[in-house]
């Protein structure tokens, strides 16, 4: 069997829409015969009323979560087309990546951060963020491969 490369995702909080899930379990599934990924969910700051901790306290249990260099996800990246997306998955080993939770992440997770990337310029809920992630990984190692299924 060929080496898989190693994939970590980090994520606050449970995905609660039952039609995200669907589409991350596709994927996830898709995703096994490229990758060793694993997915971590982090714990959501729920019931606080000051937005500021809360997001201060998620950003807590992410750096205590990573372990190595981590590519954050946010809509205040850089922007990489599928093509360059493949070929930065394709030049390393191991990748983690974050996404934080409804009120973005604060400060020292952004400056923990190898590199902060964008999925568009668009903002998505957090948790579509979950499946528009994965989905573009398999899409990146179909690239990779010279499968059909990126045109």
């Amino acid at each position: 069997m060929a080496y898989k490369k190693k994939i970590r995702i980090l994520w606050v909080g449970k995905t609660r829409e039952g039609y995200l899930q669907a589409g991350i379990d596709r994927y996830t599934g898709l995703l096994k015969h490229h990758a060793d990924l694993q997915i971590k969910t982090i714990r959501e700051e729920r019931g606080c009323k000051d937005r500021n901790l809360a997001i201060k306290k998620e950003g807590e249990r992410i750096l205590r979560a990573v372990d190595g260099d981590f590519i954050l996800l946010s809509e205040r990246g850089i922007l990489l087309d599928s093509l360059k997306f493949a070929e930065l998955l394709d030049r390393r080993e191991r990748l983690t990546f974050v996404l934080g939770g409804p009120f973005g992440v604060d400060r020292p997770v952004y400056e923990g951060a190898e590199m902060v990337l964008s999925l568009s310029p668009l903002t998505f809920t957090h948790e579509m963020s979950r499946l528009i992630l994965l989905e573009q990984l398999y899409r990146a190692f179909t690239i990779i491969k010279g499968k059909g299924y990126h045109y």
